[in-house]
């Protein structure tokens, strides 16, 4: 999708804006699972997520390269609708975001604080995103959809400063949600020449891609329940799919309870707070615990854009 050179100038247009964000090791964690551990954290980002950097290379371009464009539309669960709503507040570019009915109030709030014109539709993420394009034909906007080049460029450079910032990682874990963040860790690794074997995690309850891997081709499903919404998807992007299918060793899936579990795990051993899809990685790392023992692993804490309701009822038990 890229060349190295397009992925450094890249990163370089991300640190424009924000710094490379941290890369630890935690003890505790490397105690807690018997392996070193080492976290990216994309929930140090200005919308607390990794998908910002995707939106200020989008946005970034279509500036540069189509001016004519009335404005964008999109649909999310919440952190490429940040990501693009941020972005395009930096390039005076409208945005329109189409969400599910239901869907996280804070994210909603974070979405029109950055400037986005928010529309609530359907029951989940696909059903916002049929809708969106719809809009997108009907009002002249450009349809921005959760997986693209430029996209996959931009989050790339959060693998790309993890690689190059760390010791060489024996496994990497990353969550799936429409792939552009696996997707950038495969092409970046390979890019470096690198050995780490790349494993997605997704959710017992939205297991599109895992399913997809095992088939062999692209499985849709007809629901996606889990309570971390950011791998809530039923219909897998194909290019994504071709990606992962080529690049990762292999996808873990992991129920709402583990993902709970390692939301808590997180705070307690580094005080960092975790959303659903952010604390994944670690859910699948325990899970897969003695496999790891001994190695050098690495943890993408993607976000941590979790509302205080869900965070008190799904992992405190305070509901």
């Amino acid at each position: 999708m890229f060349t190295l050179e397009e992925l450094e100038a890249a990163a370089r247009l991300v640190h424009r804006t924000f710094a490379a964000t941290p890369q630890l090791a935690w003890p505790l964690l490397s105690a807690r699972s018997g392996a070193e551990v080492w976290v990216k954290h994309e929930n140090h980002t200005p919308t607390g997520a990794f998908k910002v950097r995707g939106g200020l290379v989008y946005m970034e371009r279509l500036k540069r390269e189509r001016q004519q464009v009335a404005g964008v539309i999109s649909a999310t669960r919440g952190n490429h609708g940040q990501s693009l709503a941020y972005a395009g507040r930096q390039q005076d570019v409208p945005v329109t975001i189409l969400v599910p009915h239901g869907n996280s109030a804070e994210k909603n709030a974070a979405m029109r604080a950055f400037g986005a014109r928010l529309v609530e539709h359907g029951e989940d993420f696909d059903a916002a995103r049929e809708e969106a394009a719809r809009l997108a034909a009907v009002e002249g906007l450009e349809f921005a959809p959760s997986f693209a080049r430029d996209l996959v460029l931009g989050v790339a450079t959060y693998a790309l400063e993890f690689f190059r910032g760390s010791p060489p990682l024996d496994a990497l874990y990353v969550p799936i949600g429409m792939g552009s963040g696996i997707c950038g860790c495969i092409l970046a690794r390979d890019l470096l020449g690198l050995k780490t074997e790349i494993i997605g995690v997704q959710s017992t309850g939205a297991p599109s891609y895992a399913l997809s891997l095992s088939a062999g081709h692209v499985v849709t499903t007809n629901r996606a329940e889990t309570r971390a919404d950011g791998m809530a998807t039923r219909v897998p992007d194909p290019q994504a799919f071709e990606i992962i299918r080529r690049g990762a060793a292999r996808i873990v899936t992991v129920t709402d309870d583990e993902v709970a579990a390692a939301i808590r795990a997180l705070w307690q051993d580094t005080h960092n707070l975790a959303e659903g899809a952010g604390a994944a990685a670690l859910a699948a790392m325990l899970q897969e615990r003695e496999a790891m023992r001994g190695k050098r692993v690495g943890l993408v804490l993607s976000g941590g854009n979790i509302d205080l309701d869900l965070f008190g009822d799904w992992v405190l038990g305070k509901a």
